[in-house]
Parts: C-alpha cells; structure tokens; sequence
C-alpha cells in the first residue's frame, strides 16, 4: 500500500481540488482511502458528498477547574497565572479559551480546589465516499495540537488501508509547512505539491519542497491555473527543473471547476474538459512513480 499527500505552499492553489480528482481517477482501477489532513478547515468532503459512518471525540491537552465548594477565595490562582484566565465574579472561573494547560494554579492552590481535566478539543470522523473510505475531522476554534490530529486521522486511514489490503491512501494535506503538514507527510511515499504561477508561487513552492526534501519524501509538482500567467510557470519550471524535481501536470484555468465544486464533484466526474484531461494526465504520471516504489525503482529525483 502506498501514501501520496497532496500539499501547497499556501492555502487556495487548488490542492483538494487535485486530490479529489485524484480520489475520483484512482477509484476506477485501484482500491482507495482518503484522508482529509486539513483538520483546521476539513473541506474534502465538500466535493465527495461523504457519508458518515463514525463520529469520535478527539481530546487533547488540558484545562484547569475549579470546585467552587472547596475554593477558599485566596486569589493565588490569579496571581500565578500568566495568561489571565481566571476570572472573578462572584466565583473564581477559568476561561476554557485562555487556559493553557500549564497547572501553575494546579500546584499553588493551598486548598487543592482546582483539578486538571483532559480539553475536548474536536472531533475525527469515518465517512463513506463512491470513492472510497474516507477519514476527516474538526478541531475546534481557538485548539492546540493540530498536527496531533492529522496524525491519528492519518493513522486510522492507513490503519484500514493495511486491513483491507487497499493500494493507496490518497491524503489531502494542510497548506503551509508546520507541524500539521509535517504529521501529513510522515510516512508517505510521494507528496504531490500544487503550486499557482503568482508572485509568491515559486517562494510558497520552495518552502514546501524544503520540508518534504527534509524528510526525505520524493515530490512531483502540478502547477494549477498555470495559462494566468507563463511567465510565471516558465520560471516554476525553471525552478523544478534546478531542484530534480518532475512537473507532471499543468491545469488550465477554468470556470467549469467551480461548477464542479457547487454541484458536489470532482471535476473530472463532471466534465471531460480540458481541466479533466489535464488531471488524467497528472494521476497517469503520478500513478507511474508510485509502482516505480512499489517495485523498488527510485522515483523523482529530489537532489
């Protein structure tokens, strides 16, 4: 079984665009199991229409409370609390939003009223797609340990993956280079980065192929929308061309993908454009380096 994660620079360059199309393109010959790695913004499942089949509490870090009835009103908690979440009100109360979990109130509290509670900091998902299984979450607003979420959502896809004896675990990851996107590729065999000729395209590509580089994972790239401006895919181009580094597909501009998108689908389930045959040839040439891996051969040069 082979991973294959999809990734950008930044947000907005297409990347669950291309993954769904390659969730939708890969189905039709191999067995598939998607994972939405985006646990701040899941919206793979925006264009797969999923099914839910399982819903979990993800809990993670914790919060101080306090027991009002043992409280002795000593104020120590407010002084030791460098983030200012306790309040008084009438009550001593710790904001759940400014709580970091750190305990100093915990160990300086003389009456022992306050305890320290694991945070319910979102919720991790199994949903059926015609594609595949799909594995998706969402972390709630203002919670820590993003990349701790990626990294169960993506073991629970690889998980079934093993189980089922699927070919490939397609993983729409996060956009940027932190710790989420570092949890996304762990494991992978490939990352497929999607980049946009703009301004900043070659800087947000660098930054990302650095990451992957740094792990060892061997990297494709697509450049989306790439007829805007080619000036600026000539020189992505230049660029990957420098770095080893294969660009396997480009994706022409076209409104037909946001009429995908407002009808639920991937492009290529719903037109044979040339957006569609573009991303055909992305999943061949992609699909190409993950049997090279699968039977020993080196795939995209990243040195």
């Amino acid at each position: 079984m082979k991973q294959l994660v999809v990734l950008s620079g930044k947000g907005g360059t297409g990347k669950t665009i291309t993954a769904a199309a390659l969730a939708h393109l890969a189905s039709r010959e191999m067995s598939v199991v998607l994972v939405d790695a985006d646990v701040d913004a899941a919206n793979l499942g925006l264009v797969l229409n999923p099914t839910e089949i399982e819903r979990h509490e993800f809990r993670s870090g914790q919060v101080a409370i306090i027991d009002d009835a043992a409280c002795i009103s000593c104020n120590r908690c407010v002084e030791v609390c460098r983030f200012d979440a306790i309040a008084v009100n009438g009550r001593y109360q710790v904001s759940a939003l400014d709580c970091e979990g750190c305990a100093s109130c915990f160990y300086q509290c003389p009456a022992e009223a306050i305890t320290m509670q694991e945070s319910l900091s979102g919720e991790w998902y199994r949903s059926d797609t015609r594609f595949g299984p799909l594995f998706h979450a969402h972390l709630f607003a203002g919670q820590e340990n993003s990349g701790k979420l990626v990294t169960l959502v993506k073991q629970q896809g690889r998980l079934l993956g093993l189980d089922e004896r699927r070919d490939v675990v397609i993983i729409d990851g996060p956009p940027g280079i932190g710790c989420p996107v570092i949890s996304a590729c762990s494991g992978a065999d490939f990352a497929l980065l999607v980049v946009e000729p703009t301004v900043s395209g070659i800087h947000d590509l660098e930054r990302v192929l650095a990451t992957t580089n740094h792990f060892g994972i061997g990297s494709l790239v697509v450049i989306n929308k790439y007829d805007i401006n080619l000036q600026r895919t000539a020189e992505i181009v230049a660029y990957c061309h420098a770095q080893g580094v294969e660009v396997v597909g480009r994706i022409p501009y076209d409104d037909v993908v946001t009429e995908a998108m407002v009808h639920g689908q991937p492009v290529t389930a719903f037109s044979a454009g040339p957006v569609s045959h573009a991303l055909l040839d992305v999943w061949s040439r992609t699909k190409q380096y993950l049997l090279e891996k699968e039977n020993g051969c080196d795939g995209a040069d990243t040195t």
